[in-house]
């Protein structure tokens, strides 16, 4: 999933029409094709005051030599295939899709023997606060960290079209509402990234001004992701991919079966062995 989402983010670089509107936000993902001056003047600044706000938490203060180093490394990670993601490239993609990216992970990242390496801090929500909130659509995108990875976080279907009359997907106009914690298990706001510091303290006016925010039963505050019924070739495109894996399992269940060999049908670069 993180390669995916940096893939995604250098094929969109060259894409600024959906971003016209304002002179000063040319295009989120210029800076992974050569920094525009309208990158500098939005992006740079809120993620430097984001920095250097987090290393004074921890009594520490980066020189300006420091930012701009990693600045420039974050520039090249984003333009390498397979290279690991940081906050910032989530931040950008939340402005590419114009709206908010909330990720659940880990707190910690772990070796390869269960030891821990660091802290992992890309859990949060992620708000494309560059855009003018009327421009963006309020249904966030899930993602969860765990182990240096991605992968995206989605609401399990209704079993069959019989149980679709229950509230859940009604016909194509309406859409079924998710319900996504804003909180941590010990009742905390999950952290907004990359604010600066008027708006630090604002966090849950932020969240509802971005999200479709309601409070659960239980206290919990929670977004509202809206999931709209998949378009007839997604489904068929979808169909058609469960029945290949059916067929493979009816065949691996049969007497007498035939070795199946990988014919590269397997997603993420697996084979069917693995």
């Amino acid at each position: 999933m993180d390669s995916e989402i940096n893939l995604f983010i250098r094929e969109n670089s060259d894409k600024k029409e959906a971003l016209a509107e304002d002179s000063c936000l040319q295009s989120p993902d210029a800076a992974f094709g050569g920094a525009t001056l309208g990158f500098r003047l939005k992006f740079y600044p809120r993620w430097k005051e984001y920095e250097r706000w987090q290393a004074r938490l921890l009594d520490y203060y980066v020189p300006e030599g420091q930012v701009l180093e990693e600045w420039a490394e974050l520039i090249c990670l984003a333009s390498q295939p397979g290279a690991a993601l940081e906050q910032l490239h989530i931040f950008v993609l939340a402005h590419i899709l114009r709206r908010p990216v909330i990720v659940y992970g880990v707190k910690c990242v772990k070796s390869f023997r269960g030891e821990d390496l660091g802290f992992a801090r890309f859990e949060g929500v992620y708000l494309p606060l560059l855009w003018e909130p009327s421009f963006c659509w309020k249904s966030p995108i899930a993602l969860g960290y765990t182990r240096g990875h991605f992968c995206a976080l989605v609401p399990m279907e209704p079993d069959s079209p019989e149980n679709m009359g229950a509230g859940a997907i009604l016909d194509a106009g309406e859409s079924q509402v998710v319900f996504l914690p804003l909180m941590t298990q010990d009742a905390k706001l999950l952290p907004v990234h990359f604010l600066t510091q008027a708006e630090v303290g604002c966090e849950e006016t932020l969240l509802r001004q971005w999200l479709e925010v309601c409070v659960s039963e239980g206290g919990v505050l929670v977004a509202q992701q809206h999931l709209t019924k998949k378009p007839l070739t997604v489904a068929q495109m979808t169909e058609e991919w469960l029945n290949h894996y059916r067929r493979l399992a009816q065949m691996e269940c049969a007497p007498y079966h035939r070795p199946i060999t990988s014919q590269g049908y397997s997603s993420d670069g697996d084979s069917e062995e693995e």
